[in-house]
């Protein structure tokens, strides 16, 4: 049986949220974290990260978070219009549009072209600086089992067809040595064994969680055949309140049928919280009403510093 992953989604979405969750990496209890490359405080959170790397009990895995629907473009408005908003550079097609591109032939191939360049374009910009931890953690004794490329996105939008096939095509004609890429695949079955816990969950979260496991078989067949660890995630039907008390009462069943299943668990949370002051336009105004600054987001931080794996 082995250790699930505890991860953290957002470092270096805000300030405040990156120091939320350096906390948690002091008092080591996160696994892996995904960095986010195109929001301007990403210079900011990265020196955090680098400052507190010697005194870490060890350095979290580290994956880029692939961000297509908040921040700003880092290809730019030129190389990938049809991603951003009218004139600007910030974000606008969002998960739907995605979506939708997936199924339109013409649209399709244009989207998928602007997408490569976006996710070139971020991952020259994390990547450098997730090395430049990964030797600070080297020369400071500070144990860290990274090796190459991880890659995970916001909001799950590389299972998205377009993105998904963008994302292996730059990393192939790249030739990054991807370690990595998440498999948002979630077991709904679990979440129905206790009737207790059925009006703490949210029905759109069913929906994200059905939609994600139907594009999941293709990140299995990939996982086999490039010989990654096969996975589960769980944190789509409980996304925003992964509390201590629902974890408690389903870890023992959602780790059970991982083991059984042969899978690695990656338990996802987002322990950051972040202030009012920091919901600038590159954050989603609906986003940060409904998840971003919502107090029950203190629940999940309490979780990873509190649940006993």
């Amino acid at each position: 049986m082995s250790k699930p992953d505890i991860h953290a989604d957002d470092y270096a979405l805000t300030l405040n949220t990156s120091k939320d969750m350096l906390e948690c990496m002091r008092a080591g209890r996160l696994d892996s974290i995904s960095i986010v490359s195109n929001m301007s405080c990403f210079e900011a959170c990265m020196a955090l990260l680098a400052e507190a790397i010697p005194q870490l009990p060890f350095l979290p895995l580290m994956s880029v978070h692939l961000d297509f629907v908040e921040g700003r473009s880092l290809a730019g408005r030129k190389a990938a219009p049809d991603l951003t908003k009218e004139n600007s550079d910030l974000m606008g097609l969002g998960w739907g549009g995605l979506f939708a591109a997936s199924y339109v032939p013409g649209r399709r191939n244009r989207i998928k072209a602007q997408l490569k360049r976006e996710i070139k374009a971020q991952i020259e910009k994390a990547q450098p600086a997730i090395e430049k931890c990964m030797e600070i953690a080297a020369a400071s004794g500070v144990r860290c089992g990274q090796k190459g490329l991880r890659i995970d996105s916001h909001q799950h939008a590389h299972m998205i067809p377009v993105v998904w096939e963008a994302v292996l095509e730059v990393v192939r004609e790249e030739g990054y040595k991807l370690e990595y890429i998440r498999n948002s695949k979630e077991v709904l079955g679990i979440f129905l064994t206790d009737v207790s816990l059925y009006r703490t969950y949210r029905p759109v979260n069913f929906v994200k969680n059905r939609i994600l496991y139907f594009y999941s078989h293709k990140a299995d067949r990939h996982a086999r055949a490039c010989g990654l660890e096969q996975m589960y995630l769980w944190g789509l039907v409980m996304s925003g309140r992964m509390d201590k008390e629902r974890i408690e009462k389903l870890y023992s069943k959602m780790k059970k049928k991982a083991d059984r299943d042969g899978r690695k668990l990656e338990i996802l949370f987002h322990p950051g919280v972040t202030l009012p002051g920091e919901v600038t336009p590159e954050i989603a105004q609906e986003a940060a009403k409904d998840f971003y600054l919502r107090g029950d987001r203190h629940v999940e931080k309490d979780a990873v510093l509190n649940v006993n794996w």
